[in-house]
């Protein structure tokens, strides 16, 4: 049996409160892998922030951050085996396949989105949580949040957007469908895996807000694509575009939306297998 240390940050909530039943939940897909892990004999320890070092055969960095702290990065590198270490910049300049410029030929609509995953989200969390428990920002200079903002064209994105380090414009292109849109969410750990396509009625797909999901299979390119990324365990969100999968959103702290969670579960014993299987390559 191994023992795991999963990484994150000292202000992250990994879990949530006990509820009625003295159960722990959380908001991350790697907590029901990790309960397939205990269940199995394995040992589980959260490591929240950096004070203290423990043995462990394998470690996850579990930082929900958009570009990891480099004493974080340091930090997961002292183990002897540690899952993303390498995917420590998931920021959408460095992942996105459907970036454009400002003299771009593209004639469909565009997405303006910011630089940040999730829209700085995660980061403004661990700010306010940081503020109240006084001490200082982990993201000081932190953008003010912007939601998405679909235009019809590239030339009806509004003056400043490329001049601004914070933002990105993409090609919007979301797989149409007679009711909706579709977009494929790619969850992988070590060589298990599922890719599903979702079709939502709205243009902006999330995988909560579906009408309907269907097993899809995993586009060569997005694996060498996961393989450039460094990344052991995660979630991609791609699009078939003219043929090719592009790649739109990495994510590696997925979460499991609350109207989903006993589908995201049921995926996780499978889940759990690849962890095992990296399990026996770190050793």
């Amino acid at each position: 049996m191994a023992r795991v240390t999963v990484i994150t940050h000292e202000h992250d909530r990994f879990l949530g409160k006990r509820n009625l039943m003295l159960r722990r939940g959380s908001p991350y897909l790697l907590f029901d892998v990790l309960e397939n892990l205990k269940r199995r004999g394995h040992s589980v320890r959260i490591q929240q922030g950096l004070s203290k070092t423990y043995n462990a055969d394998i470690a996850v960095l579990h930082v929900d951050a958009t570009i990891i702290p480099a004493d974080y990065l340091s930090y997961a590198r002292s183990f002897p085996f540690c899952l993303n270490v390498e995917a420590g910049d998931i920021s959408k300049r460095r992942i996105s396949g459907a970036l454009i410029g400002e003299g771009d030929t593209w004639q469909g609509p565009v997405i303006v989105k910011s630089n940040l995953n999730n829209r700085g989200i995660p980061e403004t969390l661990l700010n306010r949580r940081s503020a109240r428990a006084g001490k200082s920002l982990p993201f000081p200079h932190l953008p003010a949040l912007r939601s998405y903002e679909v235009h019809g064209t590239l030339g009806d994105v509004p003056d400043g957007v490329f001049d601004c380090d914070d933002l990105v414009v993409e090609k919007f292109i979301p797989e149409p469908e007679p009711d909706g849109f579709a977009v494929r969410f790619w969850v992988f750990c070590g060589e298990r895996e599922r890719c599903t396509r979702y079709v939502s009625p709205n243009s902006l797909v999330k995988a909560s807000e579906t009408i309907r999901r269907e097993p899809v299979p995993v586009p060569d390119e997005l694996r060498e694509r996961r393989r450039e990324l460094g990344f052991d365990y995660g979630k991609f969100d791609f699009v078939m575009h003219e043929g090719r999968a592009i790649l739109l959103d990495a994510n590696k702290t997925p979460g499991r939306p609350q109207n989903l969670v006993k589908m995201f579960a049921a995926g996780a014993a499978d889940l759990a297998d690849g962890f095992e299987g990296l399990i026996r390559r770190a050793r």
